[in-house]
């Protein structure tokens, strides 16, 4: 039984948290020949402040506003 664990900044909307993660079942499914009922996907979501790149907190290098409604 695949355990897929996404991790991501938060932001995104639940219709798009939906449909990747339906495409993600469909991929695994189908690349390791299981059943789609098999694969589990687990998001774990992450505040901008507690994310950094290059050593810069997302919430100083992209701004509080940054990926609000799951774009740029």
């Amino acid at each position: 039984m695949p355990i897929i664990n996404l991790k991501m900044a938060k932001g995104r909307t639940i219709a798009q948290k939906q449909d990747f993660t339906q495409k993600v079942t469909a991929l695994a499914a189908e690349t390791l020949n299981v059943k789609t009922e098999w694969v589990t996907v687990i998001i774990d979501e992450y505040d901008r402040e507690n994310w950094a790149t290059e050593g810069i907190l997302h919430s100083i290098k992209f701004g509080e506003g940054f990926g609000g409604d799951g774009t740029e």
